[in-house]
């Protein structure tokens, strides 16, 4: 049956979807809990966490910001992106495989999810498995996986205050 038969919209109509496309499109980005414009400054630990999560390699996938493209829109054309992703598709290794292929990423590929907002998440990886965000970052360590030398040189920080200022890092953003 049709809408029209129904009276029903089940909001899969075109001029749902393009408006729903508009939507999204022009969504901000999420506001990280400190540290940018009006906000808060961060704390000593958050801005350290800020610091070892460069230091020992975690911006090099996570970049912590690109700039988008030429656009006709001006609110879109060449604006910075707090996304800490590069977008790139990456070996993750067996532990993260979920061993289904799309398009020419392998079962063991990813592209790099964006951290924003990853302190208002409640599950963790690109299958949830985790509510653990120190156990999602272990998980990121296995056979084949091209962010294996990261996290080991996140176990080996010299103390754990360095872990958990990372962690306080994550959960600012």
């Amino acid at each position: 049956m049709s809408e029209s038969e129904t009276g029903f919209d089940n909001g899969n109509s075109p001029k749902d979807i393009v408006s729903f496309t508009g939507f999204m499109r022009f969504l901000d980005q999420p506001t990280p809990a400190c540290g940018a414009g009006l906000l808060p400054a961060c704390s000593a630990s958050v801005n350290n966490g800020r610091s070892l999560f460069t230091s020992i390699g975690c911006a090099t996938c996570h970049t912590p910001s690109l700039t988008t493209g030429l656009s006709p829109v001006a609110a879109l054309n060449q604006q910075q992106v707090n996304l800490f992703s590069d977008l790139a598709v990456h070996h993750m290794g067996v532990r993260l495989a979920d061993h289904v292929t799309q398009g020419s990423a392998g079962p063991d590929e990813f592209r790099t999810a964006p951290l924003w907002g990853i302190g208002q998440r409640a599950f963790f990886l690109h299958d949830g498995r985790t509510s653990d965000l120190l156990q999602a970052i272990r998980a990121h360590a296995s056979t084949g996986s091209e962010a294996s030398a990261v996290v080991e040189g996140f176990q080996t920080l010299h103390t754990s205050l360095q872990k958990q200022d990372i962690l306080n890092f994550l959960r600012s953003l």
